[in-house]
């Protein structure tokens, strides 16, 4: 049996996708495969049984009916927070060992995922990522997802903790103008430093898409029109603070983009309904004219309306798609095709010895 961890320089870098994406190619190739979170973050229950959210969706991807209290031992809860911080909570790892063996007794691969990133989060409780890895005997994989520049050092950092239990790394969500640089500097660089790429995952607007309807819960907001049409996706956003004529120009090359506009500017609300958005966002509470109602509903595009001012909602939504999970089945398997067209399957496997 192998063990393989996947964890990444910073939270929301793609854990998820990847430990779908490997766990479907392995059963594909008739692996009998196990999952394990053991650390989970975000706390849920289901038929009466704590664990945690993102476990359960992956397991239910994976076609796996495994014991919650196993996959996810640790479920950091507001409870478990405070005592952590007010009282000497003990060691957590050998519950983690104990689960995880059971967990993988019939297994040829168990698919571990990490929480946050690998080298700090869990510290306070002494389940960092690099420990747990160690305590199952696991290899691990880090992600490095794009966030205007790559974590050099932080990768670096992950080999000299991990040394040749570091499988390799995989770099997500690449923008196409910066692909020259990674494929001619950055893989080469690692490869002299002892950190295979398995991997360079091109980004994707798909990925980071949302409906209109998480987007109007996302944004506390509440959709006003076209209420039949809350499913439409929404890849990007542009600001219509602009004058007309400009923004019209930016408009035309950003198609599937949400346009956050304040609730009076009826003008630049209209170019963008005529212009087929997906959806549009007014803010300061201020709703549209009788004018733009209409049009919204024969266009069939929802208008969310939001209190807060359009700075503060602009930066909501960056932080939005950036971290939005994976629920969406199509998004699933788009995102498990990238991964297969990017990643070095055979690679990974001679690494992991299999």
């Amino acid at each position: 049996m192998v063990g393989v961890y996947i964890g990444s320089t910073s939270g929301y870098s793609g854990k998820n996708l990847i430990a779908m994406s490997l766990g479907l190619r392995f059963k594909k190739e008739g692996l009998r495969v196990g999952y394990m979170k053991p650390v989970g973050a975000v706390p849920r229950k289901e038929n009466g049984q704590p664990g945690d959210e993102d476990a359960f969706f992956l397991q239910e991807v994976l076609g796996l009916r495994q014991d919650p209290e196993l996959v996810t031992p640790v479920v950091v809860t507001r409870e478990f927070t405070v005592r952590a911080f007010s009282e000497d909570i003990g060691d957590l790892m050998p519950g983690i060992v104990s689960a995880y063996e059971e967990l993988s007794r019939d297994k040829d691969v168990m698919i571990i995922a990490g929480s946050g990133n690998l080298l700090g989060s869990g510290t306070y409780c002494g389940l960092d990522g690099v420990s747990v890895s160690r305590a199952l005997g696991a290899k691990t994989l880090v992600i490095d997802r794009y966030h205007n520049e790559l974590k050099y050092d932080y990768v670096l950092r992950c080999k000299e903790a991990l040394g040749d239990d570091l499988a390799g790394l995989i770099l997500n969500d690449i923008p196409e103008h910066y692909r020259p640089e990674v494929d001619d500097l950055i893989v080469p660089f690692f490869k002299r430093k002892g950190v295979d790429v398995l991997g360079v995952i091109a980004s994707d607007p798909i990925m980071s898409a949302i409906k209109v309807s998480d987007l109007a819960e996302r944004l506390g907001g509440k959709i006003i029109s076209a209420h039949h049409k809350a499913d439409r996706v929404v890849e990007n956003f542009l600001i219509g603070t602009m004058q007309v004529e400009n923004f019209l120009t930016h408009f035309m090359r950003h198609k599937n983009s949400a346009i956050i506009v304040g609730g009076d500017r009826s003008d630049v609300q209209l170019v963008a309904l005529e212009g087929s958005c997906p959806c549009l966002i007014l803010t300061g509470n201020l709703y549209p004219n009788d004018i733009i109602l209409t049009r919204s509903e024969v266009l069939q595009t929802p208008i969310i309306v939001v209190r807060e001012d359009t700075f503060s909602v602009a930066k909501k939504m960056e932080t939005i798609l950036s971290r939005h999970k994976l629920r969406d089945m199509i998004k699933v398997n788009h995102g498990v095709q990238l991964v297969g067209s990017a990643l070095d399957f055979d690679l990974l496997k001679g690494k992991l010895g299999l």
